[in-house]
């Protein structure tokens, strides 16, 4: 395995997570579905030296019932007509159902780098929330948390980097590809 990846959040870190009591959500569907100012930008840079961009979300709302699958992929595809993704890695279930794919289990970014080819020790995880930065750390990348200062737990690892925004991450993860 030789390739390296950049595994990314979507709600809170691509598009804007919708704020209850300092939690965040995801967007019902795409009439409040709103892109992150900078994330083309950002996304961009890393495309540009060769990072494999791979989204991977929970979306347990269509376990609970309260959204159904195809908002999901709708707002997906969204991204990907705007962003330069590679691939969506979505887990449907929710905690009941003691899945491998949904964070903090590392099995989303563990089953995209067997498809892909892509070496997790030189790869990232960007987070916003503490089930981001335990998958990306048990599946044995560098973890980038964007502290939007949500009233939640910590993760039970450290981040590598913690940032205000996704350019921040981005030039966090080009500065250590340099060093």
């Amino acid at each position: 395995m030789t390739g390296r990846a950049v595994f990314v959040d979507r709600d809170g870190v691509l598009n804007e997570a919708i704020l209850r009591d300092g939690r965040p959500y995801s967007p019902a569907g795409l009439e409040d579905f709103r892109l992150i100012a900078d994330a083309a930008q950002a996304l961009g840079q890393l495309k540009a030296v060769g990072f494999e961009l791979i989204v991977v979300t929970n979306q347990p709302d269509v376990a609970r019932g309260t959204r159904n699958r195809s908002a999901v992929e709708a707002m997906n595809a969204a991204l990907s007509a705007t962003l330069p993704i590679d691939e969506f890695c979505v887990c449907f279930h929710d905690d009941a159902e003691c899945c491998g794919c949904r964070k903090p289990k590392p099995g989303l970014l563990q089953d995209a780098a067997l498809r892909r080819g892509i070496d997790l020790r030189r790869s990232f995880m960007i987070g916003d929330r503490w089930r981001d930065i335990d998958a990306g750390a048990a599946a044995g990348c560098r973890t980038i948390l964007i502290d939007h200062q949500y009233r939640e737990r910590a993760p039970d690892h450290l981040p590598d980097c913690r940032v205000p925004s996704l350019s921040a991450a981005v030039d966090w993860i080009l500065a250590a590809e340099e060093a």
